[in-house]
């Protein structure tokens, strides 16, 4: 039998079989994926095959279907070891804010990083547009106007005022959708606004650390009642990246990407290297200079919450 796992709790999984229904499955002994180093070897989103097992009523999974794609990221207590959030994307949605609690350029970069290397295609939803002032809102448009023109679709909603939410609707339609992002921008609350039937749980920010609760403890699959599936995740404190290469970076920010083989070294890092075309383009202010310092902090192996 094939199903597709739409949450899993650590040793067992739900999984929604191909006439609808809902059953408790777990892995069979000694159960490994091939090459894999992620802590997690089956995540929301795969395709699997399974048994029934003698009561008919739980399954054991045998098999994970090859993957369409996949966002990881590095395990927070194992620095070798990734995880895998979640598998067969469409698309994965990046709530930020400006508010509390902030969302940087830094972590946002490193998101887009992440998708672009996993071949997920990214969109940026902020939200809480409601509280900014004056300054917030020339700020947003000033980073939409980056963002952007490097493709990734942006849209300023308010899950509370209900603000923008016909687009959030339509960007999510008939889609397999990763929601992440901080704890406290607002995930839950997004996603209750346009699905009201789901009741995820939601919470306040913390007035003494100024920033949110989690209330996601495991990422889970939810269908939409307009078409196409939502993975609700667990807020995100960081974002670590595993596995690529320094001379590699550059391929997952599309206006470095676009200057491949115009520096003078042919592995040239764009950080120190003489004759190098990003600098250049930096310099000139085509590329800016905001993420050009994000991509040399990730290249240098700074903080994963800048």
């Amino acid at each position: 039998m094939k199903g597709t796992v739409i949450k899993s709790t650590g040793s067992w999984y739900k999984v929604l079989d191909e006439q609808g229904q809902i059953l408790d499955c777990r892995l069979r002994g000694k159960f490994k994926m091939e090459g894999s180093r992620a802590t997690n070897p089956v995540a929301v989103g795969d395709r699997v095959i399974f048994a029934l097992e003698k009561d008919q009523q739980t399954g054991i999974i045998s098999q994970i279907l090859e993957r369409k794609n996949h966002i990881i990221r590095k395990s927070t207590n194992l620095s070798r070891k990734s995880q895998v959030i979640a598998a067969n994307l469409d698309q994965a949605v990046l709530i930020a804010t400006l508010y509390v609690p902030r969302t940087s350029t830094g972590f946002i970069d490193r998101f887009l990083v992440n998708c672009e290397a996993y071949s997920v295609k990214a969109c940026i939803v902020f939200n809480k547009i409601d509280l900014y002032e004056d300054a917030e809102l020339e700020t947003l448009d000033e980073l939409i106007s980056v963002y952007s023109p490097l493709g990734y679709e942006c849209l300023k909603v308010s899950a509370l005022k209900k603000s923008n939410l016909e687009m959030f609707n339509e960007l999510i339609k008939d889609k397999t959708s990763l929601v992440s992002g901080h704890s406290g921008v607002g995930k839950s609350t997004l996603i209750n606004a346009i699905e009201p039937g789901l009741h995820l749980k939601t919470a306040q920010i913390s007035l003494a650390h100024l920033k949110g609760k989690h209330t996601t403890t495991f990422a889970e699959m939810f269908p939409l009642t307009n078409g196409g599936f939502i993975v609700d995740t667990p807020g995100i404190k960081e974002f670590g990246l595993v596995d690529f290469e320094d001379w590699e970076l550059c391929h997952y920010f599309p206006e470095m990407r676009d200057l491949f083989n115009k520096c003078r070294f042919d592995n040239c890092t764009h950080a120190h290297e003489p004759g190098c075309a990003v600098k250049e383009k930096v310099e000139s202010g085509e590329i800016n200079h905001g993420r050009y310092l994000n991509y040399i902090n990730i290249l240098s192996g700074e903080d994963t919450r800048s």
